[in-house]
C-alpha cells in the first residue's frame, strides 16, 4: 500500500508536505508545482488514507457495527441492511455485520466482539416488529434498534435506546381506507397470530378505518392465520370466502402479501374474480410476490431502506453532536405508503 512516506520519497519533499497536500491544507504552505505532483502521484497509485493511523488519532473507526437476526438473509428485509450500508457510506462509515441467524444466545458474544473493535456506534436489527433487548454497552456508544422496541413494563416510560418500527397502526387504517374509498363497506380481515404487536396494531387499525367511516366492526369477517405463510392462509380464506354472497366479503385486508397469495388462490378455486368479485389490499410489499400475482397486489410498503438509513443516521448525530449523546432517547414510527396495483375495483354489486 503506498504510504505517505513513499509519495515524499519519490517527489522530495518532508511527510509533513504530502500531509497538508492531501488534506488539503496546502495553500500559501507547499509550492503549487509539487502540490501537484503529489497530487497525480496519489492519484495514479490508488492512495488511501491509513484509517488504523487516524483512528488512534480521533478515537473514532469510522465503523458502526450491526448485529442482526437473519436479516441479511429474509429478501424484503435485507432492505434495510441496504438502506444503512448506503447512509454509513455518504458520511464515510462502513458497516461491520455479524448474523447471528435468529439464535439469541450469540448476541451478547456478536456484541462483545463489535465493541472488542471499538465501533462508533451499534444498531440491532431484528426481522419483524418486536421487543428487543438493548445491549448493555458504554454509554458513550449510542445504540439503536432497527425494527424492534426496547423491553420495558411501563409503556408510558421513556426508552432505553433509540429505535424505528414502521407504522402499522397507521398503514392498516390507510389500507382499509383504500378499499372503503373504493366503495367497499363488507371489508374482511386475515390476522396473523405469531406476530402479536404487528397483529394488534394492524387489528387495531383495520377497526379504526371502519370506525372513522362510521361502519360497525363484524367479528364475522375477521379471521386468523397462525403464520404468515401462504399454506397458513388457505383455511381462513375459505371460511371468509365459501360463503353465501350476502354474507362473503367484498373486499378483504390481508396481513401480509404471503396470506393475500392464499386468499387468490381460494378465490379462483371458488370461481371469483380479482377484484371484480373480490378486492385483496396486502401489506408488506414483497416485490417478487405482489408484483408476480395476477393482477397485480396493491399492498402497504414496509419502509425498511428507510429505517436503515434513518438508524445510521440517527447513530451519526449522537457521534458528531448534532444529537447530545445524552439526550433522551427516542422512537420513531415510520409511515408506510400505499403502493397500488391492480388488485381493487368498486364492488360488483354495492350494498
Amino acid at each position: 500500500m503506498l504510504t505517505m512516506k513513499d509519495i515524499a520519497a519519490q517527489v522530495g519533499v518532508s511527510v509533513s508536505s504530502v500531509s497538508l497536500v492531501l488534506n488539503d491544507r496546502d495553500a500559501g504552505r507547499v509550492n503549487r508545482d509539487v502540490a501537484l505532483r503529489i497530487r497525480e502521484l496519489a492519484d495514479a497509485f490508488g492512495y488511501v488514507p491509513n484509517q488504523l493511523a487516524r483512528s488512534l488519532k480521533s478515537k473514532q473507526t469510522q465503523t458502526i457495527g450491526l448485529v442482526s437476526d437473519r436479516v441479511a438473509t429474509v429478501p424484503f428485509s435485507s432492505a434495510m441492511l441496504a438502506g444503512a450500508q448506503e447512509a454509513a457510506w455518504r458520511r464515510g462509515y462502513v458497516l461491520m455485520l455479524v448474523d447471528t441467524g435468529g439464535d439469541e444466545d450469540l448476541q451478547t458474544t456478536a456484541v462483545q466482539s463489535l465493541m472488542q473493535r471499538n465501533v462508533d456506534g451499534l444498531i440491532v436489527a431484528a426481522t419483524y416488529h418486536r421487543t428487543v433487548e438493548t445491549p448493555r454497552v458504554p454509554a458513550t456508544t449510542p445504540v439503536v434498534l432497527l425494527d424492534g422496541r426496547p423491553e420495558t413494563e411501563d409503556a408510558s416510560a421513556l426508552p432505553a435506546a433509540d429505535f424505528v418500527v414502521p407504522d402499522e397502526e397507521r398503514g392498516a387504517r390507510d389500507a382499509v381506507t383504500h378499499l372503503i374509498e373504493a366503495g367497499h363497506r363488507r371489508i374482511g380481515f386475515c390476522t396473523v397470530s405469531a406476530y402479536p404487536i404487528a397483529d394488534a396494531l394492524r387489528t387495531r387499525g383495520y377497526m379504526r378505518a371502519l370506525a372513522d367511516a362510521g361502519l360497525p366492526v363484524d367479528p364475522d369477517l375477521m379471521v386468523t392465520a397462525a403464520d404468515a405463510a401462504t399454506a397458513h392462509g388457505i383455511a381462513p380464506a375459505r371460511e371468509l370466502l365459501d360463503r353465501p354472497v350476502d354474507r362473503r366479503p367484498t373486499a378483504v385486508f390481508c396481513f401480509g402479501d404471503q396470506i393475500a397469495v392464499g386468499f387468490y388462490q381460494v378465490a379462483r378455486s371458488l370461481g371469483l374474480v380479482v377484484p371484480t368479485d373480490l378486492s385483496i389490499v396486502g401489506f408488506d410489499n414483497q416485490e417478487f410476490v405482489a408484483e408476480a400475482l395476477d393482477p397485480g397486489l396493491t399492498t402497504m410498503q414496509l419502509p425498511h431502506r428507510a429505517m436503515g438509513e434513518w438508524a445510521v443516521e440517527r447513530i451519526l448525530d449522537r457521534i458528531g453532536g448534532s444529537t447530545e449523546r445524552g439526550s433522551e432517547p427516542v422512537g420513531l414510527r415510520m409511515h408506510c405508503p400505499l403502493v397500488i396495483r391492480c388488485s381493487v375495483s368498486p364492488p360488483r354489486d354495492p350494498p
